[in-house]
């Protein structure tokens, strides 16, 4: 450890004042004056405004320009809102002009068939350094600005021996969207006069605040279901270098000083070696070294911890690096009084910046550590690979090849092998076809990211978490799957090996009709061509009974939920309606039959009134201050992204005094709705609203007359029990729904199973609402059985409550429908097993019979 990185910092004081280059930079370091300060670009001093996103890239483009021996700037890619991702490549000129050559020997670490005879004696180490992917906690995108001036303009041996070793990746902004969003408000908030009242506007963002991305998504949770364009633009440049390690920058509440690494070590994943953890304990000296020598107290090993793999400090862990995550406590503003004291933005910044340079004094230190740890990983992933029960992973869906698509496609962008079946394969009791499935073998290098991603977990040895405590994604897409072992699995599965993303072709099959097409509801985009559809004014209607009938010369079977188009009853004529039906089968990959009879073989004719007119959603969403923007995002990004259905965004204050006859389905995520006007809602749904509520939605709606739902109730704790103070937390702790995987049995036959194949859903439960299944045996499609826990942990209390516990009911009031869900059907994205049920409340709302869901 050089004595320069330990005694730069002597300044503890906090000062409101605008602070100059000075106050955070080493000052024994002499800097190139032909390199631009931060001011000269953006225009203020560090930390004395917060910088927008715009001018930072601005000024990263500057430094770039000025120092094009030590820096090339690369545009990742561009955010929803077409904000560019920039990635700083840092490193000495010599390093530079051999920067492809270096890549390239650098990510055969992760091959294990070419790392052995790699010399990494005089290899670079490669440090990711990532700032601010919640925009709300900017102290980390602020500090990129003294980060990248000191890398461009620091002069001395230190220094170049520093750029010589290593090749940084200096991510400025996670989340340029947010950084942007939260920049403006606490900018247009701030006052001459320094005010530093924690009550102050400025400290107190209107909903849904900076913190997530144009969707409203937490991008530090997407690192592994990569949803998002902007954790997409990332992952590639991720694995483009492999780094041996990643910093990810945040802020914690006011009142708490600093974190870094290690965390709670008993909250460690068990696929995670513990090497991993002595490194992160290793560089975590290095860290408190110099943030003991500036005086900033700080903790380690408590609050956060390494499990979910979706966070950008546990995803590298997974991938042969180490993940840092550092949270200092947030200013929230320029200036905050604090229990701490006066808490100043320019202070938070310099934590950020010290630890940017203790990290990466660290990983020179340690670089011959990490560069073995990373190939020592890889190895060993691939020895565990090959010795493992389980040699293969299949899984497919020959109702719904979409969905299948999007998942190898996911596995893609994490590196992972993926091949077509190559041959008929019954596995788990399923039958998975040639060239329709998908097989994943477990010899591979990615062998430990693969068994997190498929396998189902139930020992844990905490019961506290700070994030989800099961991911399994064949559970969460709804696809069928299995494992192979050592007796069922053979080369020959090995089909074609998937290289790029896949994507569908769709048609129409027996070509144009004059009398009708059929749509198939399984089909994961039938949704939105359905809406696509209705949008051109094309009258639609849905089977609420199975048929069977010839097509194109064969018998073909269609579930209930097949969609019809009758050509004969439209306003357009029959060329058109077979133009705009050939346009959404193939823009969304499907197949539509066309029909030349509605003669049926079997259950209902074309002409039955088992076929039920359908009206186009016109729907709305109750946001704003009380409502779970999270919850609230994922159902816009479902219905915007996937299916191209607007959704108008109601605060309750507009509910309140709009006309709302224009909507007939309104949809109240998780949240609290007490200003909502009740009685406007009650009205709306009794003439003819279809209402969709989702968790804590339901207990509102419940106490308030609209939805009919009875709640399970807990026994009552022991009274006579004493337990000691210390175990508060823990006791307390372990009955929070940290969110587990559920399975549900669904009766096929309600219109809010349409398009389901199979009679079980894998639900996610991340909160305690615990429905008793209604009084009328109609009304509960979705419910638990007695022993429904499949992956995740659940206390016994919990477990008692959800056995045979009702996951979906329905009810009627007046002439509309109310839908209650119980859990988030939509999570992150990437719960795609739970869309169609959304769709079908969607939808099919209004085709439930009224008899059936009606209480007495």
């Amino acid at each position: 450890m050089k004595k320069i990185f330990l005694s730069i910092f002597m300044m503890t004081g906090f000062a409101v004042a605008a602070q100059e280059l000075s106050y955070y930079l080493p000052d024994s370091v002499q800097y190139d004056s032909a390199i631009p300060k931060p001011k000269e670009v953006i225009h203020h001093e560090v930390g004395e405004w917060h910088v927008t996103h715009d001018r930072l890239v601005n000024y990263m483009h500057a430094l770039a320009k000025a120092a094009p021996n030590r820096i090339k700037m690369e545009t990742m890619g561009y955010t929803y809102e077409g904000r560019p991702q920039v990635l700083l490549l840092i490193t000495s000129p010599e390093n530079h002009r051999n920067l492809e050559q270096i890549r390239q020997q650098h990510v055969q670490l992760s091959d294990p068939q070419r790392s052995a005879s790699l010399d990494i004696s005089n290899m670079p180490i490669v440090v990711y350094i990532g700032h601010s992917i919640h925009g709300n906690e900017p102290s980390g995108s602020n500090a990129a600005l003294l980060s990248a001036y000191y890398l461009a303009a620091a002069q001395g041996k230190q220094v170049d021996d520093l750029l010589k070793h290593t090749v940084i990746l200096l991510d400025p902004s996670f989340n340029p969207d947010g950084l942007q969003r939260f920049a403006t408000w606490v900018n247009q908030h701030k006052s001459k006069s320094q005010v530093t009242d924690p009550n102050s506007r400025e400290f107190n963002e209107v909903w849904p605040g900076g913190r997530f991305n144009h969707y409203w998504f937490d991008l530090n949770r997407d690192w592994l279901p990569a949803q998002h364009v902007e954790s997409r633009n990332r992952l590639k440049w991720f694995h483009q270098w492999k780094p041996n390690i990643l910093t990810d920058h945040h802020e914690q509440g006011s009142n708490a000083t600093f974190f870094f690494q290690p965390g709670v070590p008993s909250r460690v994943n068990p696929l995670t070696p513990a090497r991993n953890q002595e490194l992160t304990a290793q560089l975590g000296n290095f860290h408190a070294a110099f943030l003991d020598r500036i005086g900033s107290l700080y903790f380690t090993k408590e609050n956060y911890d390494d499990f979910y793999y979706g966070k950008g400090s546990t995803y590298p862990d997974i991938n042969g690096a180490i993940g840092i995550l550092f949270e200092q406590g947030s200013s929230r503003g320029h200036a905050q009084q604090t229990n701490n004291g006066l808490l100043t933005f320019p202070f938070t910044i310099k934590n950020q910046f010290i630890t940017t340079l203790s990290t990466l004094e660290g990983a020179k230190a340690l670089r011959k550590d990490f560069l073995q740890w990373q190939k020592d990983f890889y190895t060993g992933a691939d020895k565990e690979g090959a010795a493992y029960g389980v040699r293969a992973y299949v899984f497919g869906d020959d109702e719904d090849p979409e969905r299948a698509r999007i998942f190898a496609n996911i596995l893609l962008q994490h590196q992972v092998t993926v091949h077509k079946l190559g041959s008929d394969v019954a596995a788990g009791g399923i039958q998975f076809k040639k060239e329709k499935g998908f097989i994943v073998p477990a010899h591979q290098p990615q062998f430990r990211l693969i068994r997190s991603i498929f396998e189902k977990t139930l020992d844990y040895r905490d019961s506290l978490f700070y994030d989800i405590t099961s991911w399994t994604m064949p559970l969460a897409m709804g696809l069928p799957h299995a494992e192979l072992n050592a007796a069922q699995y053979n080369s020959r599965l090995h089909g074609e090996k998937i290289l790029n993303e896949l994507k569908g072709n769709g048609q129409v099959a027996g070509n144009r009709s004059e009398y009708g097409y059929l749509m198939q509801w399984s089909d994961f985009n039938a949704p939105a061509a359905l809406f696509e559809l209705q949008k051109e004014g094309i009258m639609t209607k849905v089977a609420t009974n199975a048929f069977e009938l010839v097509v194109n010369g064969k018998n073909k079977k269609y579930a209930t939920g097949t969609i019809l188009i009758p050509v004969s009853m439209q306003e357009k004529k029959s060329e058109e309606i077979y133009a705009q039906v050939k346009k959404v089968a193939e823009k969304y990959a499907l197949t539509i039959d066309a029909v030349h009879s509605g003669g049926a073989l079997a259950g209902s004719d074309l002409g039955s009134s088992r076929f039920v007119a359908l009206t186009k959603p016109e729907i709305a969403m109750i946001v704003g201050a009380g409502v779970n923007a999270l919850d609230a995002g994922e159902v816009w990004h479902l219905m915007d992204q996937r299916f191209e259905i607007p959704v108008s965004h109601l605060e309750a204050s507009v509910f309140n005094r709009v006309d709302v006859s224009k909507y007939n389905t309104l949809i109240l995520v998780s949240g609290n709705y007490s200003e909502l006007n009740k009685e406007k809602l009650r009205s709306w749904v009794q003439g003819g609203g279809n209402l969709i509520l989702m968790e804590d939605a339901i207990n509102w709606a419940a106490q308030n007359g609209i939805a009919t739902v009875n709640f399970k109730k807990a026994k009552p704790a022991d009274s006579t029990r004493v337990l000691p103070y210390s175990s508060r937390e823990q006791v307390e702790g372990a009955q929070r729904m940290s969110g587990a995987i559920l399975t549900a049995e669904m009766d096929l036959s309600h219109p809010l199973a349409y398009g389901y194949q199979r009679p079980t859903i894998s639900l996610f439960k991340g909160n305690r609402i615990f429905m008793e299944k209604s009084k009328n045996p109609f009304a509960t499609p979705v419910r638990y059985s007695s022993q429904p826990l499949i992956s995740g942990w659940v206390s016994r209390e919990n477990q008692e409550m959800v056995k045979n516990a009702a996951a979906v009911v329905v009810n009627t009031l007046g002439s509309g429908r109310v839908i209650s869900i119980a859990e988030n059907i939509n999570l992150r994205a990437f719960w795609l097993g739970g869309t169609k049920l959304m769709m079908n409340a969607v939808f099919f709302g209004k085709v439930i019979d009224a008899a059936s869901a009606r209480v007495e």
